[in-house]
């Protein structure tokens, strides 16, 4: 068994970060990928914008290109990542599954999906906030007739069939797809206003202001636990657009779906939606460590750490979580100063 001073699991954004600490240090380690580089982001939908600008998308020690207040797409992130694996030479392994993560002896067994198995003093999950795609139960309710589609599947209108179509979830996401269906199409946006936020505050870009607040947010305090808690699953305030914004563009908007009668989705309100073609769930995420066989979840399914370093599990962190340290740990450019202080803990 080929043993390692660090195994970083995940190749996305916070991955890329760990790998960049770790080969600071001078570290022995590998970083494991399930596809390949940048996968995660390739197969999301082909409009897809980022709302951060690129000044503050930048992984450790290589800004990301464009201009500073560019909103670049998925294939520039994709690619970008990629010259980031590229330029600082980062012993990435593509196409390799984790299968299961276990302890034995002091020492970290990493079995991959092909029967090999890894060894480390030191493992960093770096598996991000976008694992498992979250549909509710109703969706099973919904009739045949329906097409559905989680917001991880969608790639473009040319999916759909003709008709009218029902994105639920209106956070960033179910804001841009629910716009780019509108284009000649009836498209209702169920789900309650996620707050919005101006693309422009006081002359400067928004995330100029947003970028340099050192709110911490910390799951050892009452306050810490209430906002996670509360916006764990919540969709991000809406950047640049308003509630005032959808229905000129040829959006309706609606309120929650809470159930199904007859196959079809049924609102808060009582009121059926009939006669609908698809449906697009951008209704988020949810956490999958089912493969991590260590005593280290809370009810809630999310580890217990302090800032990604787990509690009670010697040399084992975690990167990439909403809300891990800060409002911006699970951003592009917010990973790195975790990924600098999970390494100095842990990883070298």
């Amino acid at each position: 068994m080929k043993t390692f001073d660090a195994i970083v699991i995940g190749a996305g954004q916070a991955g890329l970060a760990a790998g960049y600490h770790l080969q600071q240090a001078q570290a022995d380690f590998v970083v494991l990928e399930a596809g390949e580089v940048g996968g995660s982001w390739a197969c999301r939908w082909d409009s897809l914008k980022l709302f951060t600008p690129a000044r503050y998308n930048g992984l450790p020690g290589m800004r990301f290109p464009g201009k500073p207040y560019h909103l670049p797409g998925k294939d520039e992130v994709v690619a970008y990542f990629r010259e980031y694996v590229r330029h600082f030479a980062l012993p990435v392994r593509e196409n390799c599954l984790v299968r299961s993560l276990r302890r034995v002896a002091g020492t970290y067994h990493v079995e991959l999906a092909s029967g090999e198995v890894l060894g480390a003093r030191s493992v960093i999950v770096a598996t991000g906030a976008n694992q498992r795609p979250y549909t509710p139960k109703l969706a099973d309710s919904i009739g045949a007739q329906t097409l559905q589609l989680h917001s991880s599947e969608y790639r473009n209108a040319a999916q759909l069939p003709k008709g009218r179509v029902l994105v639920v979830g209106a956070g960033n996401s179910g804001a841009q797809i629910a716009l780019e269906l509108a284009d000649g199409r009836d498209v209702l946006l169920a789900g309650p206003a996620a707050g919005a936020l101006p693309r422009r505050l006081l002359g400067r870009d928004v995330y100029d202001w947003i970028w340099h607040t050192r709110l911490r947010v910390s799951s050892a305090t009452a306050w810490g636990r209430r906002m996670m808690d509360a916006r764990r699953y919540a969709g991000d305030p809406l950047i640049g657009l308003s509630e005032d914004d959808f229905a000129p563009r040829g959006v309706r908007r609606v309120g929650r779906v809470t159930a199904t009668r007859d196959g079809m989705p049924v609102l808060a309100d009582g009121s059926m939606v009939s006669d609908v073609a698809a449906i697009v769930w951008c209704t988020g995420f949810r956490p999958d460590y089912s493969w991590i066989e260590l005593p280290i979840f809370g009810l809630d399914g999310y580890p217990v750490h302090h800032r990604g370093v787990a509690v009670g599990v010697p040399g084992l962190a975690f990167l990439g979580m909403r809300y891990q340290y800060r409002v911006r740990s699970a951003l592009l450019g917010g990973v790195g100063e975790d990924a600098a202080h999970v390494v100095t803990q842990v990883g070298a």
